[in-house]
């Protein structure tokens, strides 16, 4: 059972359009089953038909948790007996509900050790995750990548091309919580921590667009992005620091940037994971960076 109350922006508003927008992985179809079933109340009435709600309404949704969890299958890229890389799709979160970790701890329900994700991803941007399998690979890689000690190589495909075929870049990010972005500036100022970002050309394209490698020594909320797009190459498909014109002529809904490399670079003593020393993960470029091309 889901309780929402209604807050002034749907004031006035559909039942279904308040319910939809309020309810990760709400369904219309399921919306109109739920209703017909009469499993939805306001203001402890149950409804039957797609009513008006209003500001302060008390709505109660009869559905089962089970039908609000979408179909996912995990796609594998490597595993043995202490990590497990997984390649993330678009739209969806590393962690918190509904995420990357709730469907590996699903499949994993059985284990001793449900797997634990050693880094993270933005919701929308695809590509490797490391999880470890144990306690004790866990604990190795948080410090591996706490001393830069793991690599991650990005694919960013962005409007306009680099001058410099390589650059290694220094600025400073200020993450404000209350609007969930992030602004970068090239001198340091109260409350701005120093960021790094190399990117090295991979391709350039007779539409103004090219492709980087990208690779962050300080791994800042949105630093990819947000760094890129204050040095004049935005990832086509950015809402947030993109342009939306270039990504309505690209028609791309989410931003172009895919984790595709992990390389492990011990400097000391690995313990249990001193195999993987020296080896690198390379994802092939994804299906939509190469229908772009």
């Amino acid at each position: 059972m889901k309780k929402l109350i209604v807050s002034n922006k749907y004031n006035g508003k559909k039942l279904n359009k308040f319910l939809l927008e309020n309810i990760p992985n709400l369904s219309s179809n399921l919306f109109y089953k739920t209703l017909r079933k009469k499993d939805i109340k306001i203001n402890g009435k149950r409804v039957s038909e797609n009513v008006l709600v209003y500001e302060k309404d008390e709505v109660l949704v009869y559905i089962a948790d089970a039908l609000l969890q979408p179909i996912f299958e995990l796609d594998i890229f490597f595993e043995d007996e202490n990590i497990l890389i997984l390649n993330k799709p678009v739209n969806l979160e590393v962690t918190g509900e509904n995420s990357l970790t709730t469907y590996v701890h699903k499949r994993y329900e059985n284990s001793n050790f449900k797997p634990m994700p050693c880094h993270r991803l933005d919701r929308n941007t695809t590509g490797l995750v490391l999880f470890a399998k144990n306690q004790e690979a866990l604990n190795i890689l948080l410090k591996k990548f706490k001393y830069h000690e793991i690599e991650k190589h990005y694919l960013a495909l962005v409007s306009g091309i680099p001058k410099n075929t390589f650059k290694r870049c220094e600025a400073y990010l200020f993450k404000d919580n209350k609007k969930s972005c992030v602004y970068i500036a090239d001198c340091f100022k109260k409350g701005y921590q120093k960021i790094i970002t190399t990117y090295r050309i991979l391709e350039k394209y007779p539409n103004n667009t090219s492709l980087l490698d990208v690779e962050i020594e300080t791994g800042k909320t949105h630093q990819i992005r947000a760094h890129l797009a204050y040095l004049g190459y935005p990832i086509i498909g950015d809402g947030k620091y993109g342009i939306n014109e270039v990504n309505k002529k690209f028609s791309k809904k989410y931003q172009m940037l895919c984790s595709y490399v992990l390389k492990f670079d011990f400097k000391t003593d690995s313990g249990i994971l001193n195999y993987l020393n020296r080896k690198s993960f390379i994802l092939e470029k994804s299906t939509s960076f190469l229908d772009f091309m």
